[in-house]
């Protein structure tokens, strides 16, 4: 059985370039097994997830009214967001490059833009079943 037999994911991408937030929307949309969600902040984030449970959460690094280690928290303080349901930085910042894994504070990955659209689809299965291939 495939992962698109299997269930929906939910996925929520906060983000506040629309660019990057349509990229990433239209790299899933041929995937009935994805409902996507964009925030455009964090405070939208937050409000996005009532009455949702996202499966997995996407981060921008940098947002307008805080950073992705800030708002992970907040988003897991929240009692629609699943304690643990995985959660990735991403981040267009090359100059800054992807911290150690025990510096990702609650991330499982830390991912650089622009993300290929199959690859995205292939590293989001495989962090939404835990497979490692």
């Amino acid at each position: 059985m495939t992962v698109a037999n299997s269930r929906s994911w939910h996925v929520l991408y906060v983000e506040d370039d629309r660019v990057a937030a349509l990229l990433f929307e239209e790299a899933l949309r041929p995937h009935a097994d994805f409902e996507v969600r964009v925030a455009e902040s964090a405070a939208e984030a937050i409000e996005c997830v009532a009455g949702w449970r996202p499966d997995a959460l996407i981060i921008d690094a940098h947002l307008p009214d805080g950073d992705a280690r800030t708002l992970l928290p907040r988003l897991r303080a929240c009692t629609d967001v699943a304690p643990d349901a995985p959660a990735v930085v991403l981040s267009a910042d090359l100059a800054q490059a992807a911290p150690a894994h025990g510096d990702l504070e609650g991330f499982a990955a830390w991912w650089t833009k622009p993300v290929h659209p199959v690859e995205l689809v292939l590293a989001l299965r495989q962090l939404l079943t835990g497979s490692r291939g």
